[in-house]
């Protein structure tokens, strides 16, 4: 992402001009003796570049600002950090909806390359959320379990599809990889400020009630209660439809399997309550 923003910028304005990169993923560009439309016009220019590009199927979004040095008596930190004003007042108005594209395309593209569909998510969903009003969890804690289904497997976007449909037994090294990505999905989503509060639990949701989970090997009440619903609920959908390589069980045969796995895979108590549902 960012080579492809400083190809960008490099084709948006002259060669003469100074192109830097800031810090990060921020950039300045100098442009010497411009007037003001002609800096709007270097503006348009990226955006149009932007709107047509992509990375890996995610699009590459840049908040622009800018200020006009227009006296030698002018400090050239006032005017950085007026374009950087500017820069961020266009973030905030631009912001949500860049991410909500984003998330969107992450979720369509993890969608086509595994089982992760969107009628998964809403199964899932339906079980959590009935799981949830049943344990007591307030309004706010019902929308972070409804996020939280949404995004929990968010991370195996960084995961090869061959391995994500693989049919037979997967090897060591495959294996690894797929257990890398709750802390994948964890860092997207604090990537983001309005997902960063379901991190922990995407996070936290193939830990085990016995410990024996991962990637932190947390135990019983150590792992995020709206991760261990999501825990159970992500199972039952799975047994209960089945995937290509996997044939659905019956009501009967997914039944036994939880209440096998209550105080094993699953918090014993919940998995009552599930049942009870």
């Amino acid at each position: 992402m960012l080579q492809k923003a400083a190809n960008i910028l490099r084709k948006s304005c002259r060669h003469e001009d100074i192109k830097a990169r800031w810090g990060g993923d921020e950039f300045v560009l100098f442009l010497m003796q411009v007037p003001e439309e002609e800096i709007k016009s270097v503006c348009e220019r990226i955006r149009n570049y932007c709107n047509e590009t992509r990375v890996r199927d995610v699009p590459l979004t840049m908040a622009l600002g800018f200020s006009i040095k227009s006296s030698v008596n002018q400090d050239i930190e006032e005017v950085l950090k007026e374009a950087e004003d500017s820069m961020y007042q266009q973030k905030l108005a631009e912001s949500w909806s860049t991410r909500n594209l984003v998330l969107s395309t992450l979720l369509k593209t993890l969608g086509e390359k595994s089982y992760e569909t969107r009628e998964h998510v809403q199964r899932m969903e339906q079980i959590a959320i009935r799981i949830g009003e049943k344990v007591g969890l307030s309004d706010t804690e019902l929308s972070r379990l409804k996020l939280l289904t949404t995004l929990h497997d968010i991370g195996k976007i960084n995961i090869p599809e061959d391995i994500l449909v693989k049919k037979g037994p997967l090897d060591e090294k495959e294996w690894k990889l797929i257990k890398k990505h709750p802390e994948t999905g964890y860092r997207i989503a604090r990537a983001t400020e309005e997902f960063a509060h379901v991190a922990e639990d995407i996070l936290c949701h193939h830990e085990r009630w016995d410990g024996t989970g991962y990637p932190q090997g947390l135990k019983e009440t150590e792992i995020p209660l709206l991760a261990r619903i999501v825990s159970i609920a992500d199972a039952y959908e799975v047994m209960s439809n089945g995937r290509p390589y996997k044939e659905p069980l019956s009501r009967e045969e997914v039944i036994a399997e939880i209440k096998r796995c209550a105080g094993s895979q699953f918090d014993p108590d919940l998995v009552e309550l599930f049942l009870s549902i």
